[in-house]
């Protein structure tokens, strides 16, 4: 046990300590003083990492101290009672962080479908708007063309030829940004178009392998979507992988989805544990995930390769 440990297991009995003496303060003489103390370990449990089921237990615990001491007392009934009015007290923190932490999905739900939209605006401008004005250029240079003489006019299409590379490079730009392919065909067709070009870049094998049946909630298939394009954006960036694997499937009312790489790998205990290491992109990626309450587990080792698997809870 390394000190870390024994400095919270020490919190730990000092909180149960407080707690049992408290709540015979309180089966014993009532009043609101042990309630306000009973809401003031909640306050230090919740701070500490404690769980409910830990101040369950905690609970038991102590009820159990406190009844050995009085015997039998006149009214248990009474006095069950009132020890739960005490455990109810103890939990009032978890249940106010619980619904902030709901109000605060509800506010980052909100921002992401914001960012969609105006994502959605931003390609669709770079999409039209932008080859509007390639094809009014081409229009130009082809008017003029025939007044120009033949070494100019070659001149004049090697322009073309840069006119046709721009084009083309945004039309990818807006498609990664937001590809129509996922509004339309959905989120299975829109990865096989996003990892084709990112294969073609990065000289990189991706194949996407899906078990799915059905589509899912828009929501959930744009935040899955964001999720696999950060994923392989951090895998050309950081892995130097040659391969890897997409597999989406359904397991137990989740969309589960697994990404595989064969690259360097990393040591994720200590990476993942690190609060400041924001280098992967993993605070982007689980608050994508958080927002459609779904979860981000990382298995990596140096040599091994990389696997994330990312759990998203589906109606089915």
């Amino acid at each position: 046990m390394n000190a870390s440990q024994n400095i919270q297991k020490n919190e730990t009995r000092d909180l149960q300590r407080a707690y049992t003496r408290d709540l015979e303060d309180y089966l014993s003489k009532g009043g609101e003083r042990a309630l306000g103390s009973a809401y003031e370990i909640g306050r230090a449990a919740l701070a500490d990492g404690l769980g409910v089921l830990e101040m369950a237990a905690m609970q038991h615990a102590a009820l159990a101290q406190v009844l050995q001491r009085v015997g039998s007392p006149a009214s248990l009934g009474q006095y069950l009672d009132k020890a739960q009015e005490f455990f109810g007290e103890s939990l009032s923190p978890y249940e106010m962080a619980h619904r902030g932490y709901r109000d605060a999905i509800s506010a980052l739900r909100q921002l992401n479908e914001t960012l969609e939209q105006e994502i959605q605006r931003i390609a669709h401008a770079v999409h039209d708007e932008a080859g509007q004005l390639l094809f009014a250029a081409r229009l130009a240079m082809s008017s003029v063309a025939h007044d120009l003489s033949p070494s100019l006019q070659g001149r004049l299409q090697e322009v073309g030829v840069l006119l046709d590379q721009a084009e083309k490079q945004l039309r990818r730009v807006s498609h990664e940004l937001r590809p129509t392919v996922l509004d339309d065909l959905g989120l299975v067709p829109a990865l096989e178009f996003l990892t084709e070009g990112i294969s073609k870049r990065a000289e990189l094998s991706i194949r996407v392998q899906s078990l799915l049946k059905n589509r899912c909630d828009p929501n959930i298939e744009i935040a899955l979507y964001r999720v696999v394009q950060e994923a392989l954006t951090n895998i050309t960036k950081h892995a130097r992988a040659k391969n890897v694997e997409i597999q989406l499937t359904n397991v137990d009312k989740h969309l589960h989805c697994l990404v595989h790489d064969d690259g360097v790998g990393f040591d994720a205990p200590s990476v993942l544990s690190c609060k400041e290491r924001s280098g992967l992109g993993l605070v982007g990626i689980r608050e994508r995930l958080n927002a459609v309450g779904g979860t981000l587990h990382i298995d990596s080792m140096i040599g091994g390769g990389t696997e994330l698997l990312i759990k998203i809870p589906v109606e089915t």
